[in-house]
């Protein structure tokens, strides 16, 4: 089946995003799926889907029309919108990477990427970050986002993308211990 690399640009796009969102959060999910395939944490309403994609839209890959796997644009302007990413946002605000402080260079923060299960495995998480880093690297010098330290697999699917870790933080209102991860795109 071929897999395209597109961006969301509707309503029912967006909707879609929300329908995978909520299928891989660990209450949807068994606790061996969620070790073995791992799980996404935040979850977005469809306003602020909607508020995040632009000007910058969320990145999806699309089998037959279908949506399967989408990464989310996610510019500091929203920093505040989740509760669970406040602290992230935070500690970025602080970091510096080789000598520069984040606070004066051109990022953004992958909010969130996630892949239907019947499409894992086939190469989807490298392309969507792939069009991504196209669409993106023309205006951001770096791409953030934060893992939590139960998803393994995520952390290492990120790694072999490129990005490398920069801090790691326990967030005691979310009781988590999470990875900031960061991909140099200069």
């Amino acid at each position: 089946m071929e897999i395209r690399y597109d961006i969301a640009n509707s309503g029912s796009d967006l909707k879609a995003i929300q329908q995978l969102q909520q299928d891989n959060i660990p209450q949807s999910i068994s606790p061996e799926e969620l070790k073995a395939q791992g799980f996404v944490t935040a979850r977005h309403d469809l306003s602020l889907l909607e508020k995040m994609n632009t000007p910058y839209p969320h990145v999806v890959a699309r089998a037959n029309q279908q949506i399967v796997g989408y990464t989310l644009v996610m510019l500091p302007t929203f920093s505040n919108s989740l509760p669970v990413l406040i602290p992230m946002f935070e500690r970025i605000a602080s970091l510096s990477f080789e000598g520069r402080p984040l606070d004066s260079q051109s990022w953004f923060v992958m909010g969130q990427v996630c892949i239907q299960k019947d499409f894992r495995g086939q190469g989807l998480f490298n392309g969507l970050y792939m069009e991504l880093k196209a669409r993106m690297s023309i205006d951001f010098n770096y791409v953030l986002t934060q893992i939590s330290k139960r998803n393994p697999r995520s952390i290492r699917a990120h790694e072999k993308v490129g990005f490398q870790v920069v801090e790691e933080y326990w967030d005691q209102h979310a009781n988590e211990q999470w990875v900031i991860v960061l991909w140099d795109w200069t």
